[in-house]
């Protein structure tokens, strides 16, 4: 191997983060692309039921993420890992059996299906939380291990592009398995994927300072910009430097800022993710399994993969370009990104005329959210050590659940009443379900200007935390 010219294994790694995080969205998709069409007939649920479920798989997603950052800056990237995927696979596989739980348990205790199937699948979205609130303390972590600042936002926005991959993937997939095979076959198969995903990881992952593909030239380049004391010794030393605890971490600005950019702002990716199938059959009459249902999830995703990886240059631009340092360039950049969901507001008018609309405007602001994400993740790294920041994306991913949960159950409650009171709800010119929608879809387009308001007040320009 030359030495003098580096080598490029930090893109596999970067390769395998993103399949792990497709993974990670193809096993949260296959409850929303077959709740509506083959689970709620077959148990009578409700949006409130729904939602319930999704607002309770957000809320655990956030109290496991509060300590999987703990637990993966404690046992390291690669078992922390392996162990995340191992137990996420297994609770989306647990799925499968709901149906055949529900109908025993109901018949012996005499309870509605309903209620006892709702349970079921709680129990397993639980274990699903669990395992999938290690992905993105463990990437953010491998990512800040393998990548300069300066290319860590770019390094994100590719893996961070599994979501939406998974979330492309999962229309043109799940569907058609749920139709030809039952809907238990969609969890089963798509959760065997991580199982495979865990043989490769094994194989070739170790840490950049320890990995034989890895030379003098590439691992300089990693750590050409380690400007603090504890990251340099780091890299020389292989050890991971100082710790945080909670009680450090909380009484920061920089941790806030965390928290307000993610607890305002993933509720509406994780709103868009969790009904807009539901949306589009509501509305439209669109099956998820139907060709148009799929065309129209499909195209809607394949927006955001490839608008967001685009976008997610910009930080590079202003960086190289304009000389200005990654935390500044980072929220300019944001506040573009920050735009893009506004275009939300335009969904429901223009749905008037071509379930497109919807598709495409919805697709426009998820591609900014998960550039605005891709950043945010990053922001960790630029104002953190290297060996607090899975903690840190634990605490920031424990906002975002928390947020989450308050827009799922606020929303498959509000959506069960707007329906239930029809022409007597009414909100914009809409009544009934439309209005329901038209309420969420404002919340929506305004969140991440107010996030970005509140993470430029908190961290006004670029400090770096350094921890004794």
């Amino acid at each position: 191997m030359n030495n003098n010219k580096p080598s490029s294994f930090r893109w596999v790694v970067c390769a395998m983060l993103f399949a792990a995080t497709t993974v990670n969205y193809l096993d949260r998709q296959v409850l929303s692309l077959t709740w509506k069409d083959f689970i709620a007939p077959e148990f009578k649920w409700t949006d409130n039921d729904y939602g319930t479920i999704t607002a309770a798989f957000s809320l655990i997603y956030a109290l496991c993420n509060l300590f999987a950052g703990k637990f993966i800056d404690w046992l390291g990237t690669k078992k922390g890992y392996l162990w995340a995927i191992f137990i996420w696979s297994l609770g989306a596989c647990l799925h499968a059996i709901c149906g055949v739980g529900a109908v025993k348990i109901a018949s012996l205790a005499a309870i509605s299906m309903t209620t006892v199937s709702v349970w079921l699948f709680l129990a397993c979205r639980a274990v699903l939380a669990l395992g999938e609130a290690g992905n993105f303390p463990a990437a953010i972590k491998v990512t800040a291990e393998y990548f300069p600042k300066k290319d860590r936002a770019f390094s994100t926005s590719i893996f961070n592009s599994g979501s939406s991959v998974g979330a492309l993937a999962a229309p043109a997939t799940i569907p058609l398995i749920a139709k030809f095979w039952g809907w238990e076959m969609s969890f089963i198969i798509i959760g065997a994927l991580g199982f495979l995903w865990m043989g490769f990881w094994m194989w070739l992952y170790k840490k950049p300072s320890e990995n034989s593909r890895v030379n003098a030239a590439e691992l300089a380049y990693i750590n050409s910009d380690s400007d603090s004391e504890a990251d340099a010794k780091a890299a020389s030393a292989k050890t991971e430097g100082p710790k945080i605890s909670y009680l450090q971490a909380f009484k920061l600005r920089h941790t806030w800022s965390l928290i307000l950019g993610r607890f305002l702002t993933d509720g509406v990716w994780w709103f868009f993710l969790f009904w807009t199938p539901g949306y589009l059959s509501d509305q439209f009459g669109y099956r998820s399994d139907s060709g148009m249902g799929m065309a129209l999830i499909i195209t809607l995703y394949a927006i955001v993969t490839f608008v967001s990886i685009y976008l997610c240059k910009l930080p590079t631009f202003f960086v190289d370009r304009r000389g200005m340092n990654p935390y500044e360039g980072r929220m300019v950049s944001m506040f573009i990104f920050a735009c893009f969901p506004l275009l939300a507001l335009a969904a429901q008018p223009l749905g008037a005329f071509s379930a497109w609309w919807p598709a495409i405007l919805i697709g426009l602001a998820c591609a900014g959210h998960q550039a605005w994400s891709a950043n945010v993740y990053s922001v960790v790294g630029d104002m953190f050590p290297k060996s607090t920041i899975a903690t840190l994306t634990g605490i920031a991913q424990f906002a975002a659940g928390c947020g989450s949960f308050m827009v799922n159950k606020s929303a498959g409650k509000l959506f069960t009443y707007a329906a239930e009171q029809g022409e007597a709800f009414a909100f914009l010119g809409y009544t009934g379900k439309p209005a329901g929608y038209m309420v969420v879809f404002c919340y929506c387009a305004v969140a991440y200007i107010i996030g970005w308001m509140c993470m430029k007040t908190l961290v006004p320009k670029y400090k770096p935390v350094v921890l004794d």
